[in-house]
């Protein structure tokens, strides 16, 4: 298998749209410092939807998506993040 990309839609308390992106920048630039294998990640604000956050981080591997799933910024990040966020849907895709 080669390259994957997660994609996530996320959906925010009321009001805490912003304060979650502070949190999720921050993990955003601790995986990219540190996972060599995660090659993209970008944070996605829908225009239309004031409590909506998207992602989409891409992966060499398999492998690397787990390392970064089961890694410490992602724990730190569930962290800070699950008071602010009401749900979460993500969708592992293959890049073709």
């Amino acid at each position: 298998m080669g390259k994957l990309a997660l994609v996530v839609t996320i959906k925010t308390r009321p009001g805490k749209r912003e304060e979650y992106l502070k949190h999720l920048k921050a993990h955003a630039e601790r995986c990219l410092a540190t996972e060599p294998a995660t090659l993209e990640f970008e944070i996605l604000v829908p225009q239309e939807k004031a409590d909506t956050v998207m992602l989409y981080q891409a992966f060499a591997s398999l492998e690397a998506f787990e390392a970064h799933w089961h890694g410490a910024s992602k724990q730190q990040a569930d962290r800070d993040l699950q008071a602010l966020k009401v749900s979460a849907t993500r969708m592992l895709c293959d890049i073709v």
